[in-house]
């Protein structure tokens, strides 16, 4: 790809804006669209263009980047009326970096081979963090010779990039990381609060988990959020909720049992029926010290 490559950029949300101003500053011409224009003044103070209607985004790239945040979105932005399916020539290339269902992304694809548009399913893993330094880890499925001639796209973004299928391939995989982010979250949590009911210091055993064997990347991000106890919302707990049903509907489509994803997906309904959905995740721990007479109702 052509470092002069006009990207348009659909959803500047938490993870959209910094993933698009890396683009940007990676020497893409970028224009941008979001239903909330506001969302999309900082990009264009710094120098991104801002088209009125995702049409007109479509009409004038050659490749078109989502970032949104549910099937539904993804069906409006692409095959729906006004999307960009309607407005994409043939030869185009659509990437969606989005966490959505692989029946849905079944059915964008179709549309998309039928116009002749090149489409990558491109779901990333990492935080707001990591999209901000640009070294999110990126795992694409479609045509590889379009992967192939998008990596520099790619690794405007992220410090690792893979291919890793023709279909869906990266979306069954995005679930499958989603789940062990989220149990990772409830296996700790109780085992906090098993430790703090037995007196063990609250700093020293995070310390402690930190360096054991079940130490990991993701848990080494959350000890300084665990011991401060700052549950502002690096990926909030309803959004955890709606990946576990993405899994889970997929695995039923698939017929596919995951009892332990099952049980921990109740836990997010009452982490938001207790006031804790707009929490970060990790914030489940406080869902658990509640249920065992630790703390209050509210989280803090």
């Amino acid at each position: 790809m052509a470092q002069d490559t006009k990207v348009g950029w659909i959803g500047v949300g938490m993870m959209g804006e910094p993933m698009a101003r890396n683009v940007m500053q990676a020497g893409f011409p970028l224009l941008v669209y979001n239903r909330t224009r506001d969302k999309v003044r900082d990009l264009e103070k710094d120098g991104a263009g801002v088209a009125d209607s995702i049409a007109d985004m479509a009409s004038d790239c050659d490749v078109l980047v989502s970032m949104i945040s549910a099937d539904a979105a993804l069906e409006a932005v692409t095959i729906a009326d006004g999307g960009a399916f309607a407005a994409m020539s043939a030869g185009s290339v659509f990437i969606d970096m989005s966490t959505v269902s692989p029946a849905m992304s079944a059915r964008v694809a179709v549309v998309a081979k039928e116009k002749g548009i090149h489409y990558l399913r491109a779901p990333v893993s990492g935080s707001i963090g990591l999209a901000a330094a640009g070294t999110l880890t990126i795992f694409a499925s479609g045509p590889e010779t379009v992967f192939e001639d998008c990596r520099g796209l790619f690794e405007a973004m992220g410090g690792k990039v893979f291919h890793v299928g023709e279909a869906e391939e990266s979306r069954f995989l995005k679930l499958s990381i989603n789940m062990m982010v989220g149990i990772t979250a409830g296996m700790m949590a109780e085992a906090l609060t098993l430790s703090e009911k037995g007196g063990v210091d609250w700093d020293q055993m995070i310390d402690i988990i930190g360096s054991s064997a079940v130490a990991s990347p993701l848990v080494g991000y959350k000890v300084d959020a665990l011991k401060n106890r700052d549950f502002t919302p690096a990926f909030p707990a309803w959004m955890m909720s709606k990946d576990f049903d993405l899994a889970l509907d997929a695995a039923r489509d698939e017929s596919i049992p995951l009892p332990i994803t099952s049980l921990v997906r109740q836990h997010w309904s009452a982490m938001e029926a207790t006031g804790r959905g707009e929490m970060d995740f990790f914030a489940y721990v406080t869902l658990m010290e509640h249920l065992s007479g630790l703390g209050d109702d509210t989280g803090d």
